[in-house]
């Protein structure tokens, strides 16, 4: 796995990703769009993440922590109490607790509803998440709830496919 930051830099400057993952939010948070780009590594996998529309808490900041995950289901439809129900639950091939399941990803951090961050990951390869639904929820993870994290709404989601 690469070392430091300047290594996920160029990988992601000068790479074609393996896959990616166009964000759209639900009915409700509709101005929520993005993208997350996945390039496959020796020892893992880097993950680009860019969202805008976000939203905000109404801070001086207008800042909030989104949980982030990936999950079972194949898909980012659902009903209108909960748009993103076929998504299902977190990826956790392994059956493995809360926060160690494979798509249990790090937190967005929201400033004025735009994130980005790219981070390094070997709980997963590509190949393996394909199809699945990538999960952006309201609140922050905290990490100790089961089965979830307790992270709240699902306010946007996407399907990840081969670039």
């Amino acid at each position: 796995m690469y070392k430091d930051t300047r290594s996920f830099i160029e990988v992601v400057k000068q790479d074609k990703p393996k896959a990616y993952a166009r964000i759209k939010g639900s009915r409700i948070y509709k101005e929520i769009q993005g993208t997350i780009l996945f390039y496959e590594v020796p020892g893992g996998v880097i993950v680009y993440v860019e969202v805008c529309g976000l939203p905000t808490d109404g801070s001086l900041w207008g800042s909030m922590i989104h949980g982030f995950h990936i999950h079972e289901g194949k898909s980012c439809t659902g009903d209108d109490e909960d748009p993103f129900k076929d998504a299902g639950d977190h990826y956790n091939p392994t059956n493995r607790p809360h926060p160690y399941h494979a798509g249990d990803l790090p937190p967005l951090f929201g400033n004025n509803g735009y994130s980005w961050t790219v981070f390094a990951t070997n709980r997963f390869t590509v190949d393996e998440v394909i199809g699945r639904a990538v999960i952006i929820h309201k609140r922050p993870d905290d990490f100790t709830t089961q089965p979830s994290g307790n992270a709240g709404e699902r306010i946007a989601c996407g399907v990840i496919k081969y670039s």
